[in-house]
């Protein structure tokens, strides 16, 4: 049995999309957290760490038994196939945990609305895969200040970042609601209680007539 509603969420770094997902979640979503579940997957003990100690070797862990996330950083950084050898083990094993997360929901409640918190969801091809596809929206240089200003990087770190996503127009391009991250969190978040109000009508009239 499906959801109620299954909503993707994403946005370029430093948009405003955690603002969103904090909002849906209090307004009773039940939000799937995907770069939460990509350090799960790869905790001690897990078939993801085993993968990718095979893949990269044992220095990339640390004394701990814990994944030494700067060790592996450096194998991957500037190398495409080791980058997408690790995104072939996490990104599966991400989307596994999400779909068991999804379906313990719906078990207990098939009217939830389940949000997925995808900062990489375009990238990872997971466009078609929702409902709803809510992207929050913000100017690069904006997101770059942001960065600076909110999160230590220096302007070159910052713009590292931002460049490393996809475009600002291909996330608009592929957005079924798009919500202005331009202002303050206030109006975001009544962005999100508006948007809120009219998927449960639509899904609600959905239901009755099916």
């Amino acid at each position: 049995m499906d959801p109620m509603l299954r909503i993707g969420l994403t946005g370029g770094i430093a948009a405003g999309k955690s603002v969103v997902a904090r909002r849906f979640a209090e307004l009773g979503a039940v939000v799937v957290d995907h770069d939460l579940l990509a350090r799960d997957v790869v905790a001690p003990g897990t078939a993801g760490l085993e993968r990718i100690v095979e893949t990269f070797g044992p220095g990339v862990v640390g004394p701990d038994g814990a994944l030494d996330r700067a060790a592996l950083g450096a194998r991957v950084f500037d190398d495409d196939d080791a980058r997408r050898a690790l995104e072939g083990i996490i990104h599966p094993e991400v989307r596994r945990v999400a779909a068991e997360r999804e379906a313990a929901t719906v078990a207990r409640d098939h009217r939830a609305v389940v949000v997925h918190d995808i900062p990489l969801l375009l990238e990872t091809g997971q466009a078609g895969s929702f409902g709803l596809l809510v992207v929050v929206d913000a100017p690069r240089e904006q997101r770059v200040d942001r960065l600076v200003r909110n999160r230590g990087l220096d302007e070159a770190a910052a713009r590292a970042r931002v460049a490393a996503q996809v475009g600002d127009q291909e996330r608009r391009d592929a957005a079924d609601v798009i919500l202005d991250g331009t202002g303050s969190e206030d109006h975001l978040r009544a962005q999100v209680d508006e948007l809120w109000v009219r998927c449960l009508d639509e899904s609600a009239a959905e239901e009755l007539a099916d």
